[in-house]
Order: structure tokens, then C-alpha cells, then sequence
């Protein structure tokens, strides 16, 4: 019997099956709701405790039940629809405004490597500046008006959709570029079917980013100059001392985050389902 063979035979006939790897929680879209509704409600539960056994002092932190009830009353109440109304308005107009602009501009600015290398040095040192900065010449332009709100969420959302858009026009294939010419396409037929599936992811990020940083602006705007909004009727009831509807606003203006930044997902999903970064997160 040879080495070969007495090896073969010294192999045990069933070999043990491996070992599956143990996880604790499988990802998934449903694990993810039930760990946020988790996290919510863990945050909820501490928040009344702390105010009901005391550790903080309910005069400075309403226990959250409490803040519940005002949230409801809040909601059926005419001044807070009217604040409400009054930040989407700005909100809305600066952010149409700052995309307008931010995609003219970008096309044109990320179309020409000249324009690129000589608007280059302006940009990196106007996008720095805060947009808080800019509130005593708005103040000085506008007065205590809503178009001071717009006037900053323009110039806070539109660097963002500048610099996305540019970025997209720059990442443009040379070759796809070079071959779309090669087959007689004009420019317009270049930019429909070359420039444009290209700019397009970079733009709805930038969309989506501007969406949330308008909000943020807009309510702080009106919240230290003075401008109607939400942030204004913060700021009266703050001073007025009411401070179970300052919480009750701190939560509304929260949730209308959430709801502005959930919206933003859902179009952006739609705009971009043919792109292979959405498609690859649609389930088979």
C-alpha cells in the first residue's frame, strides 16, 4: 500500500459541517424603525423621570407628558399656523432661489476648466462666511422682514448647490464627452444625455443638504432678529416665560425637520431611481 493510498483511507469519511456565524440583530430596513422607536421612547421615558423624580427641576424642564399636552393645544391654536405659514414661506422662496442660481451658475462655472481656475479663489472665500454674520446687512437692506429670512437662506443654500453642481458638471466623462461629439450630438443633446445623468446625483444631494440647513437658518433668523416665524414666537414666549411652550416648539420644530429632511429622501429616491445607488437599495 503506497503513502498516497493509507493517507486516503486515514481521511474520515464525513467532515464536520462549519460553523454559522452567530449575529445578535439582523440589518434591515424593519430592524432600523424598531431601534429608532426604541431610541425615541428610551429618550422619552428618561426625560419624564428626570423631571418627575426631581434630578432636574421641573420649572426648567417640563416633564414631557406635560409638553405633550401643550404640543396638542399648540396645534389648534391660530398663531402657530401663522408662524408656521410664515418660515415654509422663506424657507421655500430662498431655497428655489438658491437652487436657480446654484444650477445656472454651476453649469456654466463647471463647463469651463478656465471659469473653474478663475472663479475658484472667490468662491473658497465667499462659502466660508456664516450666514449669521451677514444679519446686520440684511437688517440694513430688508429691516425686520421676512425677505432679511430669505436673503440669508439664499446665501447659506446656495454655495452648497454651487459647489455639488460644479463638481457634477467637472466629473463628466471626457470619453462619454468625446464620443457624444463624435456622433454629431449638439450641445444641447450632450447636455440632456451626457452632462446632465452625470450633475444630477451630485445636485440632489446638494438639494437635500440645502433643505435642512434652509430650515435651521430661517428659524434662526427669526429667532434673534425678530423676523415672523417660528423662531419669532420661540423668542416671545421664551421672554414671556412660558416655558412648557417653548419645549412644546423646540418639538414641533423638530419634528418639522424630520418630516422636510423625510420628504427630501423620497424625492431624491424618485429623481435618481434609475441611478445604480438607488437601485442597488431597492430590494429583489
Amino acid at each position: 500500500m503506497t503513502q498516497t493510498h493509507r493517507t486516503a483511507m486515514e481521511l474520515p469519511t464525513e467532515l464536520p459541517s462549519p460553523v454559522a456565524p452567530i449575529t445578535s440583530f439582523q440589518h434591515s430596513s424593519r430592524s432600523t424603525v424598531v431601534l429608532g422607536i426604541a431610541g425615541v421612547l428610551g429618550f422619552v421615558a428618561l426625560w419624564e423621570a428626570v423631571s418627575r423624580l426631581g434630578v432636574v427641576d421641573s420649572t426648567y424642564l417640563p416633564p414631557f407628558s406635560r409638553v405633550a399636552v401643550e404640543v396638542v393645544e399648540l396645534l389648534g391654536t391660530g398663531p402657530f399656523w401663522s408662524a408656521l405659514g410664515s418660515t415654509m414661506s422663506s424657507w421655500a422662496i430662498g431655497l428655489a432661489i438658491s437652487l436657480v442660481a446654484g444650477v445656472v451658475l454651476g453649469i456654466a462655472i463647471g463647463s469651463s476648466r478656465f471659469l473653474r481656475t478663475w472663479t475658484s479663489s472667490t468662491i473658497e472665500f465667499l462659502r466660508p462666511i456664516p450666514s449669521v454674520a451677514l444679519i446686520p446687512i440684511a437688517i440694513v437692506v430688508f429691516s425686520i422682514t421676512p425677505s432679511a429670512t430669505v436673503f440669508i437662506v439664499v446665501w447659506a443654500c446656495f454655495w452648497v448647490i454651487l459647489v455639488h453642481v460644479t463638481s457634477g458638471v467637472a466629473d463628466v466623462d471626457p470619453v462619454g464627452r468625446a464620443t457624444a461629439r463624435s456622433y454629431g450630438l449638439s450641445r444641447w443633446w450632450q447636455a440632456r444625455f451626457v452632462t446632465w445623468p452625470t450633475t444630477l446625483p451630485y445636485l440632489m444631494t446638494g438639494v437635500r443638504m440645502s433643505g435642512t440647513i434652509a430650515l435651521v437658518v430661517a428659524i434662526t433668523i427669526e429667532l434673534v432678529v425678530g423676523t415672523p416665524g417660528l423662531g419669532n414666537l420661540l423668542a416671545r414666549n421664551q421672554s414671556a416665560g412660558n416655558v412648557d411652550t417653548v419645549y412644546a416648539l423646540a418639538l414641533l420644530t423638530g419634528f418639522l425637520g424630520l418630516a422636510l429632511n423625510t420628504v427630501m429622501q423620497a424625492v431624491e429616491r424618485a429623481v435618481l431611481s434609475w441611478h445604480p445607488s438607488v437601485r442597488a437599495d431597492v430590494p429583489a
